[in-house]
């Protein structure tokens, strides 16, 4: 680890699609709830150095929060490949191939042509040794939050997929010297 690291992680706004759905990268964030998102604005820091996943939801929530932010492609979320793009419900009631299997190990089994959340967690690592030292906004998803807390915490995969993570929500970590401190998780905003 490279100097100590205050990290404010925000999950990007909700998803502008049908619920259910499996987004891709390009799926835009609803940014329609102004107040939320001002009150989540004001309670990062003012002076911080600020990252994004290269999704469009994270950058239109960044730029909701008027942050320009460095892109980072290890804080993609999870790639679920064929899947990208579909319904959980269609691909259950369909009997997709792997589907069903995919769920009883979901840490440590991949999609067809996506990645685990083990492979996941490996991408995140590695874009957490990118951030500078000091205080920084990542604004990512929950999948990339879920990483980042089994990095800090170094507890298994499948014990970090029980995380709850909202929308809005600013869990905090920071990178300390030689380990890592959690000071909160799923914070949600009062309006």
């Amino acid at each position: 680890m490279e100097g100590e690291a205050f990290l404010w992680l925000v999950r990007h706004a909700v998803v502008d699609s049908i619920e259910g759905t499996i987004s891709p990268s390009g799926a835009p964030a609803d940014l329609s709830d102004r107040a939320h998102l001002e009150a989540v604005r004001r309670r990062l820091p003012r002076v911080a150095a600020s990252y994004a996943s290269p999704s469009q939801r994270t950058l239109d929530t960044a730029r909701a929060f008027e942050l320009d932010p460095i892109l980072v492609p290890e804080f993609r979320e999870q790639d679920f490949g064929d899947w990208t793009g579909r319904r959980h419900d269609d691909l259950a009631a369909l009997g997709e191939e792997g589907y069903a299997e995919f769920w009883k190990d979901p840490a440590r089994s991949s999609p067809p042509g996506g990645e685990s959340f083990e492979d996941q967690i490996a991408r995140v690592r590695d874009g957490l040794r990118k951030i500078a030292a000091g205080p920084a906004t990542l604004v990512v998803h929950s999948g990339t939050i879920r990483a980042a807390l089994c990095v800090a915490l170094d507890i298994a995969p499948q014990a970090a997929l029980r995380f709850v993570i909202d929308p809005l929500s600013i869990p905090r970590i920071d990178r300390l010297r030689n380990n890592w401190r959690i000071v909160s998780v799923n914070q949600n905003v009062a309006l």
